[in-house]
């Protein structure tokens, strides 16, 4: 049973959302600034879960938090697709033409690029947090200054929401995962998505070999990602995901790429958020 679980950010951010709508109000949330330190809390059992921001609708994967799953070996049990909507805050009272200083994340910045073109008086600054910024405004009671974070953090901090849904794509989805350091105990016929990890020669065919084997035995590819290996120049793993209707074919298919790959390893087995 999990009970705790670490997030990236604090109270109010989307992690904190993902948390309250993949678990509930009862699991105890852990605060972390950093994936790092989420991570840390993972392996020292601080926590029995953590949640990670994998890949977003706009800007695609968030490569990091690939790596950081795969080094230290944990196991996506779970996935969530969140809806996010980044809205301009900042205490009431104020007119976007008070605000001097817009604070927040660089992802949330960078999805909100287009809205900031049509207000140029506005300096935008990256900081570590969405809502640890909305946090900072309320306790310091800073005028003129602006938060992107979530209607949550504007709730819970008592700031005014001056602008809602200012990311420049209006659907703008990230996908969470949610890992532990041991893999899912859900029963098979309940499984139809995987996470895969594999490293392959660099030789022409290799990769088109592997995606026909998935192909072949009725695997939707929904997910390719390289990274590169550190210590071996132009050699890259690949990170895939995909999705199927028969746990018997995944078994084939998983059973032969074991055979054609290098480093074969399952990142996680679990149920399809994304119906």
């Amino acid at each position: 049973m999990i009970e705790s679980v670490s997030i990236q950010g604090i109270k109010g951010s989307f992690h904190h959302i993902v948390s309250q709508e993949w678990f509930d109000d009862a699991v105890e949330v852990v605060e972390c600034m950093t994936f790092d330190k989420v991570v840390d809390n993972l392996l020292k059992q601080k926590t029995d879960a953590a949640i990670m921001a994998i890949e977003n609708s706009i800007v695609g994967s968030i490569i990091p938090n690939y790596a950081l799953i795969d080094t230290n070996h944990l196991h996506i049990i779970g996935e969530h697709y969140l809806d996010i909507q980044h809205h301009l805050m900042a205490l009431p009272n104020q007119a976007i033409g008070d605000i001097e200083e817009v604070y927040s994340h660089p992802m949330a910045l960078l999805q909100c690029k287009e809205f900031f073109k049509k207000h140029p008086h506005i300096k935008l600054i990256e900081d570590k947090d969405t809502a640890e910024v909305a946090r900072r405004i309320n306790e310091r009671q800073l005028k003129n200054v602006g938060a992107i974070a979530s209607g949550l953090a504007a709730e819970l901090f008592q700031l005014e929401i001056i602008s809602e849904s200012i990311q420049t794509i209006k659907h703008n989805e990230t996908r969470f995962v949610i890992v532990k350091t041991t893999n899912s105990e859900i029963a098979e016929k309940d499984i139809d998505k995987a996470s895969l990890k594999f490293e392959l020669e660099h030789k022409r065919g290799s990769l088109a070999s592997v995606l026909n084997v998935l192909s072949d035995c009725q695997l939707n590819l929904t997910k390719i990602q390289s990274l590169p290996k550190i210590d071996t120049p132009w050699k890259y793993a690949f990170f895939v995901d995909v999705t199927f209707e028969d746990y018997k074919n995944y078994k084939k298919a998983k059973s032969i790429i074991e055979i054609m790959a290098e480093d074969f390893k399952i990142l996680g087995e679990y149920k399809n958020a994304k119906l």
